[in-house]
């Protein structure tokens, strides 16, 4: 869904960029990339992330798609002739992107996810383009605060199959997107960092303890105290 002239008004004003270069600071202490990797953003509007994921992660390559032709041609014009060498940006849609499985190291999303009206959707299509153990990066807003009486008048969003905190979670998890870290605001948003899991749901990611008599006796003692205190 593409952004109307309040949104694109919200997206695209100093106060923004603060926000976001505080988000990816705290997300590169959670998850630094390996040298060399190849990342995208998707919906990257202007490219004011694009510019600050580059600046702090330092990928060799980044892929900057958004739906609106444009959000990216003000990219190229805000982009300097240096950044445009590690940038590339295209006009695609996000739930058909031009890469084949684990074709990348890592994805940034900005907010993209409550403007779709299949955002389960496109959490498959970036958990199938992610290598194993890649690393999606979030910020998401839930519908609180976009759909209350004063926003809705004015933001274009999707009316019905919202999610909140525990619909996200759960989303990650189906698609071996597992939060490893987050912050999250009741009724406002998450910025958060998942890892692409090697193991599909329902198999566990922990060697089976070894066959031990009394090492398992002594955790049934252990469990049986608990349920008597």
């Amino acid at each position: 869904m593409k952004l109307n002239w309040a949104e694109r008004w919200a997206v695209n004003n100093p106060l923004r960029v603060i926000q976001q270069r505080l988000e990816i600071r705290w997300m590169k202490k959670r998850a630094a990339l390996k040298s060399g990797a190849v990342v995208l953003e998707v919906g990257c509007g202007r490219g004011a992330g694009a510019r600050l994921i580059l600046n702090e992660f330092r990928p060799s390559l980044l892929h900057a798609q958004d739906l609106d032709m444009r959000m990216i041609q003000d990219a190229r014009n805000y982009l300097s002739p240096e950044e445009h060498k590690k940038i590339s940006l295209f006009v695609g849609d996000v739930f058909r992107l031009p890469y084949r499985d684990g074709a990348l190291d890592a994805v940034f999303d900005f907010g993209v996810l409550h403007h779709v009206p299949d955002w389960y959707g496109v959490l498959s299509e970036i958990a199938r383009i992610l290598r194993a153990n890649g690393v999606f990066f979030l910020e998401e807003i839930y519908p609180p605060l976009y759909q209350n009486f004063l926003t809705r008048a004015i933001l274009l969003h999707p009316r019905e199959g919202r999610f909140c905190s525990q619909d996200l979670k759960q989303g990650l998890e189906k698609v071996n997107l597992p939060l490893e870290f987050f912050l999250e605001w009741e009724r406002i948003g998450i910025v958060g960092v998942s890892v692409k899991s090697i193991f599909p749901q329902g198999e566990s990611q922990l060697s089976p303890e070894p066959a031990d008599d009394g090492h398992q006796r002594d955790k049934g003692k252990d469990q049986q105290k608990i349920e008597e205190s």
